[in-house]
């Protein structure tokens, strides 16, 4: 895990006030989060041009292609067919601004609260904070590193909380009901690490494919 934010006092200032807000839903996020990964993978620099990428590293499991030295992840069960209730992964990364940035050249979204400092030092938060779709977008990361070739058919959220720029930020998915014909149901959270805080909470149906052959 990374170092716990010692400028505490400030964070939990913007988390109350995102908390006044009200709750939102987003339904459907496969495409958001799918680019929000995309952006992961593929820093953009501020002008737009292609930033320095960070050391990757062939991927351990073979439904991913490549990893990057400082993610993480942890997971319950290896094989699909063994899948089952009460099965977990976890998935962990820092967010940077060059994520951020990448973000908003690959989804379009360049709301100054996420790109200008002295624009959001201004805002209800006193810094910039990261798309949270961008966030959320780990979840489709965890959900990645299943057992299997995981296909999103559904992802509920609630937003309960900003994640700061650098911070670092863990998904975790959940099985928490088998649907039959290889669906699931799982439960899907993200903290904020540095924060020690639930930022994300949600629901999500997959379908669990074969791997293909190749």
């Amino acid at each position: 895990m990374g170092e716990r934010n010692t400028g505490g006092s400030n964070f939990a200032a913007m988390t109350n006030a995102w908390t006044t807000m009200a709750s939102s839903f987003v339904q459907g996020a496969t495409a958001a989060n799918r680019a929000a990964v995309s952006a992961m993978l593929t820093p953009v620099g501020t002008n737009g041009s292609s930033a320095e990428t960070a050391e990757t590293v062939e991927a351990s499991i073979p439904s991913v292609e490549y990893d990057q030295l400082d993610w993480s992840f942890e997971r319950t069960v290896d094989d699909a067919d063994h899948i089952s209730v009460g099965d977990t992964v976890t998935f962990e990364k820092s967010i940077s601004d060059e994520d951020v940035r990448a973000f908003a050249q690959v989804s379009g979204d360049t709301n100054r609260l996420h790109l200008d400092d002295e624009f959001a030092a201004e805002s209800r938060f006193g810094e910039r904070i990261v798309h949270g779709t961008l966030v959320s977008g780990l979840i489709s990361a965890a959900l990645a590193r299943l057992p299997g070739l995981t296909i999103y058919l559904s992802q509920d959220l609630e937003f309960r909380g900003p994640v700061g720029i650098d911070d670092r930020v863990s998904a975790r998915v959940e099985i928490v009901e088998d649907l039959g014909n290889d669906q699931y149901r799982l439960e899907t959270q993200i903290r904020d690490e540095d924060d020690d805080s639930v930022v994300i909470d949600g629901e999500a149906v997959v379908l669990i494919d074969d791997m293909p052959e190749n």
